[in-house]
Parts: C-alpha cells; sequence; structure tokens
C-alpha cells in the first residue's frame, strides 16, 4: 500500500510540474520574429540589381527556403542539430552527453544548444555564458516550438545569423563572402556558411582566411562521415580556396535604384533586364574612356511595344566626382537640339501641309525680328521635304512650325506624355529647333510613340505602375513616313547598312548636348552626351559624337534581326509629279511674275578680279543673291545689280525673290 501510495505522489509530482512548465512555456512572450531587412530592387526577372543596408549600416537581406540551395539545409542540420526534426526544442540526448563531458572533464566540451536555441539567443540577443541565460534561452525555446513551424524557425536561423562584421543573415552572408546568391552552392562553398555563423568574428575570411578555411575543412569531413556528401566531394571541397576578402554588393542601375527606393522601402521589382543593364552600363563606360572626365552620358532602351524601360543608365560611373556621376541625366531637363525636328514634319503629314516628295524652301526667311539659320550657314533653295529632314536644315522645319503653329508643337509634345520646360510664356518658333528643356527618357518616349505608327504610350519602369495609353499623336501615315526618311540616313561608320535604324541626331545651342535617338523593329532607345553643369562641348556634334554610341545600343540589345515595319496600307507612296499640285510645292501660292537671271549667261567665262554685274527680268523683290550657297547680298532692289568679287574659279550664283522663285546659273572666273 505505501508502494502504491508512493507511485501516485510521484506520478502526481510529475504532473504538476509538466502541468507548471506547460504553464511556464505557454505564458512564455515571444519576442519580435520580423526584423527590418535590406531594400531591394530587382529586375524583370527577380534578379537583384541593387540592395541598401538599414540601421547601423547592417547588412540583412530578406531569404526564403526556395532563394537557398537544399545542400546547405542538410549541412547545417546534420553539422549543428542532427535531431532538429524530432526534438521539442531541447535536445535530451545532446544536453545530458554534455553535462556528461562536464562532469567528467571538470569543464564544458561540447554545448547542447539546438538550432531552436540558438535562433532563442539571436531573438533575444542574449549570451550563453551564464546559467541563467541558457535557461531563458531553453525556456524561450520550447516556446518557439509550439507557436512555430520547423520551417519558420530554421528561415529564422537564416535571416539572423551572424556571419562577421556587418553582415546577418544567410543570403547577405553569400553575397558578401562568395558573390552568389544561396541558390546554387557547391560543397565547399555550404560548409563555409554552415561554419561561419560558429564563431563569426575570429573566423571572418576578410580578416582570419585561415580560419575560415580550416572551419569549412572541418565541416566538409564531418559531412563526409555523415554521409551527406562523399568523401571525394569533401577532398575536392578542401582543395577550393576560401575567400580572400569581401564581394562588394550589386550596385546595378544605380540612378533608377535610387528612384525606386524613393518611393518607400521594401523590395522593389522594375522593368529592366539585368544582363542588358549590365551590358550597357560596361558599354558607357568604354565608350567615355579616355574622354574628357566632365563628360557625363546617358542611354535609356525601351520595348516598343510595352514601353517598358529594358535599360537606363543616369551616368558612366555613379561615384564619380568629376562629371557628376552621381546625378541621373536620363531625369535631366536639357534642350533638345534638332531632335523635335521628326515630330514637325511628322504633324505637317497629318495636316496635309507637305508630303516627303513636296518641294520646300530652304532660302532666308525672316519672321518678325526672328531670323533662323542654319547650323552651316549655307542655303540650298527649293528641297525635298525628304532631304530637308535627312539633313536637319532650320530654315524648312521653321516654315512648317510656323505654318502649324508653336502652339500646336507644344499641345503634340503634352500629348505625348513630354514634361516640356519652356524658357518664357508661350511657345516660339525657336520651338522646332531645341528651345525648351526635356529629358531623355521623355525624348524616348515621344520616339517610342513615332515607332508606333503614332501612338503615345507613357514610358514603365517598375513593376507596379500601370500606365494608361495616352493616345495618337499622329497618325500611322504619317509616323510611318518620318521613319522611312530617317531610316534613309546613312548610318554611321561601322554601323551596318542603312534601313535597319530610322534615327535622328541633335546639337544644342552653343554644343551643350549631342543627342542621338532612334528604334529599330523591336527597341527604342536615346543617347546625351555633355557636362551635367550645362557648359560648352566644344566640337561635340550629336551625329560624330552620340550616334555611334546610339548604333551599339540598339546592336547588344537586338539578338535577332528587327526590320522596321512596312507602310500602313493608306500611305501615299507616289513621286513628286503625281502628287496634288497642292503637295508638290510649299509655299506661297500667290501668282508672282517668274523671276530670270538674264545675265550672265548659264556657263559664261568672266574676268575676275571685280565686281560682276547681275541681271534680272521678272520676280518680286527684294532680292537675295547667294554664291555656292552663302549669302552675298540681301534686300536688294531692281533689275540689275552687282556681286563682289568672287575670286578665281568656278561659282554658282542663284538670286531668289520674295515669292520664293530662284534662278540659278553657273559661271567660271578666269
Amino acid at each position: 500500500m505505501k508502494r502504491l501510495v508512493a507511485l501516485v505522489l510521484a506520478l502526481w509530482s510529475v504532473a504538476f510540474v509538466r502541468d507548471g512548465l506547460d504553464r511556464i512555456i505557454d505564458e512564455t512572450e515571444l519576442p519580435a520574429l520580423v526584423h527590418a531587412t535590406a531594400p531591394e530592387v530587382r529586375d524583370r526577372h527577380g534578379e537583384l540589381l541593387r540592395a541598401y543596408t538599414i540601421e547601423n549600416g547592417l547588412w540583412r537581406m530578406n531569404v526564403s527556403a526556395d532563394q537557398v540551395d537544399p545542400l546547405f539545409y542538410e549541412m547545417l542540420v546534420a553539422y549543428e542539430d542532427k535531431r532538429f526534426w524530432k526534438h521539442n526544442g531541447i535536445d535530451p540526448q545532446a544536453t545530458l552527453r554534455a553535462a556528461w563531458q562536464a562532469v567528467w572533464n571538470g569543464g564544458i566540451v561540447s554545448g547542447a544548444s539546438t538550432l531552436t536555441m540558438q535562433v532563442a539567443r539571436l531573438l533575444e540577443d542574449g549570451t550563453t555564458g551564464q546559467w541563467g541565460g541558457k535557461l531563458r534561452q531553453m525556456r524561450l525555446a520550447l516556446a518557439l516550438e509550439r507557436q512555430l513551424s520547423k520551417e519558420q524557425i530554421l528561415d529564422l536561423y537564416l535571416g539572423l545569423a551572424p556571419y562577421g562584421g556587418n553582415v546577418e543573415g544567410l543570403r547577405a552572408a553569400s553575397l558578401v563572402w562568395l558573390g552568389k546568391e544561396p541558390r546554387r552552392l557547391t560543397p565547399a562553398e555550404a560548409a563555409l556558411l554552415v561554419a561561419l555563423p560558429q564563431a563569426p568574428e575570429s573566423r571572418r575570411p576578410d580578416r582570419h582566411p585561415d580560419a575560415a578555411r580550416i572551419a569549412r575543412d572541418r565541416v566538409l569531413m564531418r559531412m563526409a562521415e555523415a554521409g551527406i556528401i562523399t568523401m571525394e566531394d569533401a577532398r575536392a571541397g578542401q582543395s577550393d580556396p576560401a575567400p580572400l576578402g569581401r564581394y562588394p554588393m550589386p550596385q546595378i542601375a544605380p540612378h533608377m535604384a535610387d528612384r525606386a527606393l524613393a518611393l518607400g522601402p521594401g523590395r522593389h521589382d522594375l522593368t529592366l533586364d539585368r544582363d542588358l543593364q549590365l551590358a550597357l552600363e560596361d558599354l558607357t563606360r568604354t565608350y567615355m574612356r579616355g574622354r574628357d572626365l566632365r563628360l557625363s552620358m546617358a542611354v535609356v532602351l525601351a520595348d516598343i511595344e510595352t514601353g517598358e524601360i529594358l535599360a537606363s543608365v543616369g551616368s558612366p560611373r555613379y561615384t564619380a566626382t568629376e562629371g557628376q556621376g552621381f546625378v541621373d541625366m536620363t531625369q535631366a531637363v536639357r534642350s533638345p537640339g534638332s531632335t523635335l525636328k521628326p515630330l514637325v514634319y511628322g504633324l505637317a503629314f497629318d495636316r496635309g501641309l507637305v508630303h516627303p516628295e513636296t518641294l520646300i524652301l530652304d532660302t532666308p526667311v525672316q519672321f518678325g525680328t526672328y531670323a533662323p539659320q542654319n547650323f552651316d550657314g549655307v542655303f540650298r533653295g527649293e528641297v525635298p521635304v525628304r532631304q530637308a529632314l535627312q539633313m536637319s536644315l532650320n530654315i524648312p522645319v521653321v516654315r512648317l512650325t510656323e505654318a502649324l503653329g508653336p502652339a500646336h508643337l507644344m499641345s503634340a509634345l503634352r500629348r505625348a506624355g513630354v514634361n516640356a520646360k519652356l524658357q518664357g510664356g508661350a511657345p516660339g518658333l525657336a520651338l522646332s529647333l531645341g528651345g525648351v528643356g526635356v529629358s531623355l527618357e521623355d525624348m524616348v518616349q515621344l520616339y517610342g510613340a513615332l515607332a508606333r505608327g503614332g501612338q503615345a504610350n507613357a514610358l514603365t519602369w517598375h513593376e507596379n505602375t500601370a500606365e494608361e495609353p495616352l493616345g495618337p499623336i499622329l497618325t500611322r501615315a504619317s509616323a510611318w513616313q518620318v521613319g522611312h526618311v530617317l531610316a534613309g540616313l546613312a548610318p554611321p561608320p561601322q554601323s551596318g547598312p542603312p534601313g535597319r535604324v530610322a534615327y535622328k541626331t541633335g546639337t544644342s545651342y552653343g554644343h551643350r548636348d549631342a543627342w542621338a535617338l532612334g528604334w529599330n523593329g523591336k527597341y527604342v532607345a536615346g543617347v546625351w552626351i555633355g557636362r551635367p553643369d550645362g557648359t560648352p562641348v566644344p566640337g561635340a556634334f550629336g551625329g560624330d559624337l552620340a550616334a555611334p554610341m546610339l548604333f551599339e545600343v540598339l546592336g547588344r540589345a537586338t539578338t535577332r534581326p528587327a526590320p522596321l515595319p512596312p507602310p500602313p496600307p493608306e500611305t501615299l507612296l507616289v513621286s513628286r509629279a503625281q502628287l496634288p499640285a497642292p503637295l508638290q510645292r510649299f509655299g506661297p501660292r500667290e501668282t508672282a511674275p517668274t523671276l530670270q537671271l538674264t545675265f550672265p549667261p548659264d556657263g559664261a567665262k568672266l574676268a575676275s578680279g571685280g565686281p560682276v554685274p547681275i541681271k534680272l527680268r521678272g520676280g518680286t523683290p527684294p532680292f537675295t543673291l547667294l554664291a555656292n550657297g552663302a549669302v552675298v547680298g540681301t534686300d536688294l532692289r531692281g533689275a540689275a545689280f552687282f556681286a563682289p568679287d568672287l575670286g578665281a574659279g568656278f561659282t554658282t550664283l542663284s538670286v531668289i525673290d520674295a515669292a520664293g522663285q530662284a534662278g540659278r546659273v553657273t559661271v567660271e572666273m578666269q
């Protein structure tokens, strides 16, 4: 009877202790399980472009099971806590073994911390040197096991384990010490990542590479003995060189990443393509190598159909002081030079003012006090619109702008989503020559509309933003005509045959900005080169400086042929002679007396060394006299006047009247 009573009391005591322990565990308040992780910017495929440190400059990055090689999990559990999947937070066998060894040897020989207990220590940021701390961790470990799954506990370990210096968590450690994501690990790499948290400071590869290697090799041999890897893999892993320092964290598309971070913390998924972005960043640095360090360059590449930006380079050197590399020049407001001319011609095609084969005057003209000049100072008389656009002549495009109205051109820019900045109040005729401020990204958006058959869409760069189509700015036929004319431009040397890329270059006033924008059948791109502070770059021309880079950019992006589209069915494809009479010439419609240059006769040989008499019949004064395309007399009236000494050799004399009529002869001065 006494034995029965003793047994009952013993069982009751055990139950009482168990219930008390259960109550203590259930009442245990878990510390915060969610910790700040680095803001991340990723590309369209989920690849890391850039990450940012959290408080105190700490690298701690979000990590999930699908981002980690399963081999690491196997090695971690086998090395640190082989009964992890079976115990409830405390491993009784390991605890008894550690206690017995401590008693037998008079000191601690091996530890009994489970992975759950290590997580408890990391959550409380505590120590294991005191019994009080150890007991508290055991209690918290039991509570964690009751409220979390084993997978969740492992996730906490992967996110918080120390890896030396300012590195916490497996993913940050893999990037810093291995230079790669932990998705695919060799046995040697997995072993290093298992070994480092045991003594993160004394095994840091950048400070103690030998200690890191020895610890790694020890893990490899234990894993071979446990059957996780073969002995051959273990020996091969031991022969692998251990890391000797830190790898830099990825800093791809830094300007675009900064824009994303400004939207808020967390993860940002961009439309960029990591491989393409890296290729263009490398191309930009190579292209600018050896040039003036004060120069910067910006590149934007987008998919025509979707409007998604696939690569964006804000400067060649993000951290460079010279050239202000930290300034994102894809967003800077600059003068676009001649790159707005295609839009003017497209609007003129739409209005029925001209056709690519229409003749238009490239002659001296004045609108009030504004007298535009061509870039080279030469006047070419009557030229086809196609040639005027390809040669980027200023006077014809200003004539068209005057006919359209500058306000309508400004309206078209706004319909295309271009945030154009005017210096003064109302837009003037100089608008078509670059008298407005725009960004490179805006210009690529505009050229994307030309490439898309006149349909304007906002460029997108962030996966969480979806822009509605902006609407048409040109008809399909007019947009195609513009592209067809631009595709007829000769490419830069060694850039392939003509006809594959429709492009336009531009140079702003004072050689401050060199531009090139264009598209093929799949991509639209833009290149800007200049100084961020806006000072002139003597000798910089868009055609010489930016155009070759544009073709390089499109070439890197286009892995398969991307021909330009065929003309829409409604496109008017005829010669000038087949055009309706009003479209054969652009200019004054009134009838003027026919202008004839009666002296000197064409082909005449005249003595040089003095003025040359000029005689006219008909025409509407005042007259302008040109010699070899250069103006030598203006506001001439009457039927006879003199040209200055022309010098020896052949000279083409041209007289243009107020109605745009021209007479031309070639003489030889002897």
